[in-house]
C-alpha cells in the first residue's frame, strides 16, 4: 500500500470517529422530554404503517345502485331519461325517483355517504362541507325541489341556480371551442357522409324522440368513459377535449358528443342527472326553426357560438324546420359548474367514478 493511501484512510477513520462522538454527545445533551416526544412519534408512525398495510380494501357502492328502484315513481321519463340502458347511471334499475320524488331516498343517502367516507378516509374532509350536507339530505333535496329543477341522481346544495349561463362562466373553454369550430365541423361532415351508404353507421346512437323525427348522437366520452373507436374517427376534436380546463372527464356526469336533430324532431321535456355541471352546446349547423327551452326560457343556437345551460332544469329541444333545411347539429360537452370548488370536483370524481 502506498503511504498516501494509508494517510487518507487514517484521516477518514478519524473523521468518522469525530462524527460519531459528536452525535453521542448531542443525544446526551437532549432533554428527556424531547427524547420521549421523538420516540412517541416514531412509535405512532410505525403503528400507522402497520394499520395501512394490514387493511383490506372495502367494496365501493356502485353508482348505478345509487338510484332508487323501479317502483320509486315514474315522473318524466322521456328523451335520454327513457333509454333504459343497463349501462346508464341514471336509467339503470329503473331510475327516476328524483323526478317523482318517490321512495328509496334513504338507501341512496347511505350509499352516497359510504363513498364519501371512503374518499375522506383516503384524502381529507377539508372542503367537503357542502357535499356532506347534500349527501346527508339527498333524498329530501331531490324530492323537495320545485318542478322546474329536479336533478335525477345528485343535487349539490347552495349552488347558484339559473337555466342559462353567461359565456364568461367558463370563458377559456368557450373561446377554445369557438376557435376550433371549423375543425369540429369538418370532422362531423366526414362522419355524416357515411349515412349515404347505410341507415345507421357504426358509432352512432339513436335516442328517443317524441312525435317522430330522429335524434342521433356520436359519443367521444359517454358517462365519463372515453369511446376509443369514435375518438379515432375524430382525432382533432378528441385532442381538443384534453385542452379544456373544466371538462368533466372522470365521472359519470361527463359527456362529449355530436348531437344531430333531423327536421320534425321534438325531444320531450326531461331533467338531467345533476346540477354540478354546465352543458355546453357549440352550434355546428343551426337552421331556422330550431329552439332549446330550459326552465321555460327559449334560446336559439348560433353557428360557431357556444350556448351554456343547466340541464338539471326541465328542458326540451326541437327542430321545426323543413327537410330542405337539413339537420340541427351541435357539439355537446359537459363542463364543471363554475361554483364547484376544486376539492369538491376531486371528491365528486371519486364518488361518481365510472364503474364504482
Amino acid at each position: 500500500m502506498s503511504p498516501e493511501w494509508l494517510v487518507a484512510w487514517t484521516w477518514s477513520l478519524d473523521g468518522l470517529r469525530d462524527c460519531v462522538a459528536t452525535g453521542i454527545q448531542a443525544v446526551r445533551d437532549w432533554d428527556a422530554t424531547a427524547v420521549g416526544a421523538v420516540a412517541g412519534l416514531l412509535v405512532l408512525f410505525v403503528w400507522y404503517c402497520y394499520q395501512v398495510g394490514r387493511e383490506q380494501p372495502r367494496a365501493y357502492a356502485s353508482v348505478s345502485a345509487l338510484l332508487p328502484g323501479a317502483g320509486a315513481g315514474a315522473g318524466l321519463r322521456s328523451g335520454p331519461g327513457a333509454c333504459r340502458s343497463p349501462e346508464c347511471a341514471r336509467c339503470a334499475h329503473g331510475g327516476g325517483g328524483g323526478v317523482g320524488g318517490g321512495g328509496g331516498g334513504e338507501g341512496l343517502d347511505q350509499k352516497l355517504y359510504h363513498n364519501l367516507q371512503e374518499y375522506a378516509k383516503r384524502y381529507s374532509w377539508a372542503g367537503m362541507g357542502r357535499i356532506y350536507k347534500g349527501v346527508r339530505e339527498q333524498g329530501r333535496y331531490r324530492a323537495g325541489r320545485p318542478s322546474i329543477q329536479r336533478p335525477e341522481v345528485f343535487f349539490l346544495p347552495d349552488l347558484p341556480t339559473a337555466p342559462y349561463f353567461a359565456r364568461d362562466a367558463q370563458k377559456h373553454d368557450v373561446e377554445l371551442l369557438e376557435r376550433n369550430f371549423q375543425t369540429i365541423l369538418c370532422e362531423f361532415e366526414a362522419l355524416y357522409k357515411a349515412f349515404s351508404n347505410c341507415s345507421l353507421p357504426q358509432g352512432w346512437k339513436v335516442n328517443g324522440a317524441a312525435g317522430g323525427g330522429e335524434w342521433l348522437t356520436f359519443y367521444l366520452v359517454n358517462q365519463g368513459v372515453c369511446v376509443p373507436r369514435n375518438c379515432r374517427r375524430c382525432p382533432r376534436t378528441s385532442r381538443l377535449l384534453g385542452s379544456l380546463r373544466t371538462c368533466i372527464g372522470n365521472n359519470v356526469f361527463g359527456n362529449a358528443c355530436i348531437s344531430v336533430l333531423s327536421p320534425g324532431t321534438v325531444i320531450a321535456e326531461h331533467y338531467g342527472p345533476t346540477n354540478i355541471r354546465v352543458r355546453c352546446h357549440l352550434g355546428l349547423k343551426t337552421p331556422s326553426g330550431c329552439e332549446l327551452v330550459v326552465g321555460g326560457e327559449p334560446q336559439c343556437w348560433a353557428q360557431g357560438r357556444c350556448l351554456l345551460f343547466d340541464d338539471s332544469f326541465l328542458h326540451t329541444a326541437f327542430h321545426q324546420g323543413s327537410a330542405e333545411d337539413g339537420p340541427r347539429v351541435v357539439f355537446m360537452v359537459d363542463l364543471w359548474h363554475p361554483n364547484v370548488a376544486a376539492a369538491e370536483r376531486q371528491a365528486l370524481d371519486f364518488i361518481f367514478a365510472p364503474g364504482r
